[in-house]
Formats: structure tokens, C-alpha cells, sequence
């Protein structure tokens, strides 16, 4: 899709609008740019060549440190996680003072490989970011949109051929119910502060959570562990209530009899997937699900963040798995959208897309922009943390929804303050030539 000239011709330097007075769609008619002097217009032939006339001039890159509104502990197979979130980010500026910013790990050397480079290379109308230039796809994403005047979600949702809302609200689910009460002997104790870490993101909006389970994978003798696991399942449904939806993740910590017996023991409890039971297996995946149909159960089965196996999807289309997880970022956002299109398509199965994403903040909210691309996508993995020089205020979540802001770019905002600061002292910059 290619926004109608004005909105693009708007968000120009006044130097570029001296240049991109006429323009001519590729599929549309002659439009004359607003408040232009008849005796400067001259002809662009297409949108294409007036992007392939905006090239990369600066590259900045630092890592922003932010926090959680409290420290995550374990998972079936890692220690303590932590309260301090590292966001990557990386600022593209193009010859004509067009910005985007995103989550991406640059250096010296990918900067580089990005300056100088014309815009148009680094982004396909049909296909999104080319597969060369998607270490730097997020910055990539929000520099068409600021330069289209469009939210991103619009951009994805035109490349997948879907119909895009006016306005995106996506649901999402609270991801920081960790194993955190291994210093507590008692399991009822322990319980009783998983459920109260519920109730405070309840309290916050979520209408739907994640818990961390496999305490006897490591951390527990198996027997304790297993007990404890059942034990904050159900003290977690108890606190939220009956309409919330409750997944659990067990970081392959669990076997098939071992998530077998989890399932049967919490089978009240409606949960509404199993996440990473074990390591990826048809066989067992295939055991697994003929066993939930004798039984009666209708839990859905969720993987694809750690080894992100390929099978996944083949696996998906034979029914054995509901739920594909590919990391936002591990995976990419384009390649996301590629990955939808194609779950989307399979017959006779209903597959749902639910992109991982943990420890990184800005996750939070490109995930929800596939939404609108992806017919099949489920829900946004919410990472709470606040991340000085990242504005994230025109978001808001509800509910249990993201309310997605219909502004140009991903709708986040960088301090420049902030990011230019933290630049100078500990992360780097190029500028190729002058705006």
C-alpha cells in the first residue's frame, strides 16, 4: 500500500518538499503536493523513485536499561531473571531528517552496511524488509511509517493482503509470574504469593496470565515440585477469577506422564495452553493430544521459543500443536508476517499465532502491530517495565487490551536527550553526510 501523496508529502524537510512538488502513484493519477508554488513543480515519476532519492545519513546505536515493577525469578531451567530490562536500540536519520528507531543490535560494521544506503533498498511495498537488511527491521518499520505518515500495523496489514481496522486493540497476557518462591518452604505460602503477584497485575489491567511451572525439573525435588506447581495453578485461578485465561510455561521442564499429570490434577481449572512442555517431539506431541481428546480436555499445545524448531508449522497443519511462538525479534517481524500468512492458509486446522517475547520492553508493542496482518494471531506477551528515553504513553492497556495508537512508525517516542547522552558515553555513531 502506498499512502496518499499529502501524508507523505507532509512529513518532508522543507527542503525535500522544493523537490516532491507533482507526483504520480504507481497506481493513482498526478497529484499536486499542498501549498505548492506553480513555478516549482516538477515530476516525480512514482513513490519508488522519490524513496529511491532519501538515503541513510546517520546511524546512532546505544542500549537503554529500564525496569519491572519487581524482579523476576526462575524458570523451569534458569536462574533469578532479574528487574533490569536492556533495550537495544538503533536511530536511522535519512538525507532529508526522516527518523525511525527501533529495537536492533548494531555496531560499527552493520552501521556501516546502512549508510549511505537509499531508502528504497531497505524496504519492499510487497514483501517488507529484505532478508539482508532485517538486523535493522524495526528501525527499518518505523521509518517508512514516519515517512508515509502511517502506523505499522497499516503497513503490515496491506503487505499481508488483510483488512486493517481503524482502530487496533490487541489482547494481551501478564508474562511475570515466575518461580519466585523458592526461598518459602511452605507450599501454601508460596502459593499465596504467586496469587498475589496475580492480583497485582490484575489490578494493572491484565485479564489474562502466564505462569511459570517445572520447579521440580531443577530447582525442586521432582515430587515437591510438581505438587507445588498444581498447588499455584489453582491459587492463581482463585485470585483472578473464572473469565481470566491462564497459560502455563514450563521451559521444557516437564515430561509427557509429568504433563500429563499436571493437566489431570488442574483439569478445573480451564487452562488455555501448555507451553513448552518438553523438548519439540511429534511423537510425543501426537501422544499428548490423543490422550487430552480421551480425557476430555481442551487445552491448547504452545512452542516455538526455544529451538523455534521448522517442523512447527508441518506439525501445526498435522494438528499436534495450536499455538506457534517464534520470537518477535529472533524470528523478525517481516519474517512474522511471512509465518502468519502461512499458518493462516492451512486447511482444516485452526492454528494461532502468538510471537514470544521477554526481557527486551519494546517487544511489548511491535508484537501487537503483526495483528492486524494476521487473522490468526492470539495474543501479546506483556513484558511490564519502564525504560527512561522510552516513550511508550500513547499506548494504554485495559482490560486485558492494548489499545495500539493509530499514529505513524510503532507510535513510540525517543527521548533525544536521553538516547544522544547514553550514545556519547557508551554506544556509537555514524553520520555519512550531511541532511
Amino acid at each position: 500500500m502506498v499512502s496518499r501523496p499529502e501524508t507523505w508529502y507532509s512529513s518532508l524537510s522543507a527542503r525535500s518538499r522544493r523537490s516532491a512538488v507533482t507526483i504520480t502513484l504507481e497506481r493513482g493519477a498526478p497529484f499536486c503536493a499542498p501549498s505548492c508554488p506553480s513555478h516549482r513543480v516538477r515530476y516525480i515519476a512514482s513513490y519508488s523513485e522519490f524513496m529511491s532519492q532519501l538515503s541513510i545519513a546517520k546511524v546512532e546505536w546505544a542500549i537503554l536499561e529500564g525496569r519491572r515493577p519487581r524482579s523476576a525469578g526462575c524458570n523451569a531451567r534458569l536462574g533469578e531473571h532479574g528487574s533490569v530490562v536492556r533495550v537495544p536500540i538503533t536511530r536511522l536519520t535519512t538525507s532529508e531528517g526522516a527518523t525511525g528507531f527501533g529495537f536492533a543490535r548494531c555496531d560499527e560494521a552493520r552501521a556501516q552496511q546502512l549508510t549511505g544506503q537509499p531508502v528504497a533498498a531497505l524496504f519492499d511495498t510487497v514483501r517488507g524488509v529484505p532478508e539482508d537488511w532485517r538486523f535493522a527491521e524495526c528501525p527499518i518499520w518505523d521509518l517508512i511509517g514516519n515517512i508515509q505518515r502511517a502506523p505499522v500495523y497499516k503497513l503490515a496489514a496491506a503487505i499481508n493482503g488483510s483488512e486493517c481496522p481503524g482502530e487496533l486493540r490487541v489482547p494481551c497476557y501478564d508474562t511475570s509470574l515466575y518461580i519466585d518462591d523458592l526461598h518459602l518452604a511452605d507450599d501454601l505460602d508460596a502459593a499465596a504469593l504467586i496469587a498475589r503477584e496475580a492480583s497485582e497485575g490484575y489490578a494493572r489491567g491484565h485479564r489474562a496470565f502466564k505462569i511459570k511451572v517445572g520447579r521440580g525439573a531443577r530447582h525442586m525435588p521432582l515430587q515437591e515440585g510438581m505438587r507445588r506447581d498444581i498447588l499455584v495453578i489453582r491459587a492463581v485461578r482463585e485470585a483472578v477469577g473464572a473469565k481470566c485465561s491462564l497459560m502455563i510455561d514450563a521451559n521444557n521442564g516437564y515430561n509427557l506422564n509429568l504433563a500429563k499429570q499436571v493437566l489431570l490434577d488442574t483439569r478445573d481449572c480451564n487452562l488455555f495452553w501448555l507451553e513448552e512442555a518438553f523438548h519439540e517431539d511429534a511423537v510425543l506431541y501426537r501422544d499428548l493430544k490423543e490422550w487430552m481428546k480421551v480425557n476430555g480436555m481442551r487445552v491448547l499445545i504452545a512452542d516455538g521459543e526455544g529451538e523455534a524448531s521448522s517442523n512447527l508449522v508441518s506439525w501445526a497443519q498435522d494438528g499436534l500443536v495450536d499455538v506457534i511462538q517464534y520470537d518477535i525479534f529472533g524470528h523478525g517481524f517481516t519474517r512474522w508476517l511471512e509465518t502468519g500468512k502461512l499458518l493462516d492458509g492451512l486447511k482444516g486446522v485452526k492454528v494461532r499465532s502468538a510471537p514470544h517475547h521477554y526481557g527486551g520492553h519494546y517487544g511489548n508493542y511491535v508484537s501487537c502491530h503483526l495483528a492486524s496482518a494476521i487473522e490468526g494471531y492470539a495474543i501479546t506477551e506483556w513484558d511490564e517495565a519502564i525504560t527512561p528515553g522510552l516513550d511508550t504513553s500513547n499506548y494504554s492497556m485495559n482490560g486485558g487490551v492494548v489499545h495500539v495508537p493509530n499514529v505513524p512508525g510503532f507510535g513510540l517516542k525517543l527521548d533525544d536527550g536521553v538516547f544522544t547522552e547514553i550514545v556519547a558515553r557508551h554506544g556509537g555513531s555514524i553520520d555519512g553526510c550531511p541532511m
